[in-house]
């Protein structure tokens, strides 16, 4: 098995943090919390657990964040002993290659992407009963068991050849969907998550702030669930720019300033000393899809008193926001994770099925979205790509040599 690891280790994380600015290399040495692991094939360790081999894998902002060591070692989840180590890459479709004795949700030979173990083992992966309420109401990524150290966690992830996993930590995709349909679903399912936590309402102003690959499926869902809404996109290059645009935004700027969202909301514009500016009016939902203090600070303040805010970027960093607007005009500020939502609108449960039925019926397309294709063995050139957008990436995708 090859597979990447990142380990919560602080001294690794320090040293990388305070060498990258001068040595970007670091990240890919052995001083950096990231290391790519040859190992045996581990044995399954229970009854109900599988082993998969990758056909491809997307490269996420999430795992770049990690590989870079942009979290900050005091953050909430990282005193959580179950968010002590990460195997990168988790947009990734596989083929079952073994299954145990007592699996009954898959067999060997389906197609499928991990689902529930995005952020961590749950009540099912650690077959705890009674279960935790969110695991009970299917939000397994709000797990209150996710430290509990209850059983064997996930060995291996996208960013190399095979994992093992639980039984319940993966989703069978459907025949009708190809590969590249397939290692879309766990974004699309995020972006749907994201959407879902504040549906807009007919006639209502919505803004997408930040056009990477997940503010584009925001884009798209929007268009999908209430078509009657105005989108408007910040992105900041030509190429997210377009698809944005073509996915179903109505409106779509590059730099974000107060004057152009006051011209596209009808807001008024109030300017203070200290470069201080501020909206009365604004947009009635704002997806923040970058998470930054600075991208918090103008989702506040560009929206309407009484909208929302929700937050599903996220940097793994302190953030320095000004929070005014939550008091003063009651916006509401929520977050986003995972892509579990309730039978919104009678459709089924799960995020992923639903998504994958618009990718089936073009709803939701999908062409053009993957924009670059490596081997497994050119993980750095991969990475390097994702993260320089002026090449034109959307989504990188590694592709596992049979």
């Amino acid at each position: 098995m090859q597979t990447t690891h990142f380990e919560v280790s602080i001294p690794k994380i320090l040293l990388t943090r305070g060498l990258r600015k001068v040595w970007p290399g670091v990240i890919w040495s052995p001083l950096s919390p990231t290391s790519i692991l040859e190992m045996p094939d581990p044995p399954l360790p229970g009854p109900r657990w599988i082993r998969v081999r990758n056909r491809q894998s997307g490269i996420c902002a999430t795992d770049l964040a990690l590989l870079l060591v942009k979290g900050a070692p005091r953050i909430s989840i990282a005193v959580l002993p179950g968010f002590s180590s990460f195997y990168l890459g988790h947009e990734v479709v596989s083929d079952i290659v073994e299954v145990g004795a007592d699996v009954t949700h898959v067999r060997v030979g389906d197609r499928v992407v991990l689902d529930t173990t995005i952020f961590g083992p749950n009540c099912l992966s650690q077959e705890i009963s009674p279960s935790c309420q969110y695991c009970r109401d299917g939000y397994y990524s709000l797990c209150e068991n996710q430290s509990a150290l209850a059983g064997p966690a996930r060995i291996g992830g996208g960013w190399g050849d095979s994992y093992v996993a639980h039984e319940s930590e993966v989703h069978r995709v459907p025949d009708d969907l190809t590969d590249d349909q397939a290692v879309l679903l766990e974004p699309s399912g995020v972006a749907l998550r994201t959407v879902w936590r504040e549906v807009p309402k007919p006639g209502d102003r919505v803004l997408v702030l930040g056009c990477g690959i997940l503010g584009i499926l925001v884009c798209a869902i929007v268009r999908i669930v209430e078509p009657k809404t105005q989108i408007a996109a910040i992105a900041r290059y030509p190429h997210q720019a377009a698809m944005a645009s073509r996915l179903g935004a109505h409106a779509v700027i590059s730099g974000g300033s107060f004057d152009e969202i006051a011209r596209l909301t009808g807001a008024h514009l109030y300017q203070g000393p200290l470069a201080n500016q501020n909206l009365m009016g604004g947009f009635d939902v704002v997806y923040d899809m970058i998470g930054s203090g600075s991208t918090i600070t103008n989702s506040l303040r560009w929206t309407k008193a009484g909208g929302t805010v929700v937050v599903a970027g996220i940097a793994f960093d302190y953030v320095n926001a000004d929070l005014t607007p939550v008091w003063h005009q009651e916006v509401t500020l929520k977050g986003a994770t995972g892509h579990e939502i309730d039978g919104w609108l009678g459709r089924p449960t799960k995020g992923l099925e639903l998504v994958g039925g618009w990718m089936r019926d073009g709803s939701l397309p999908t062409d053009g979205l993957i924009t670059h294709r490596y081997p497994l063995g050119n993980l750095r050139s991969a990475v390097a790509t994702a993260l320089d957008k002026r090449t034109g990436a959307i989504k990188v995708v590694l592709e596992t040599t049979p």
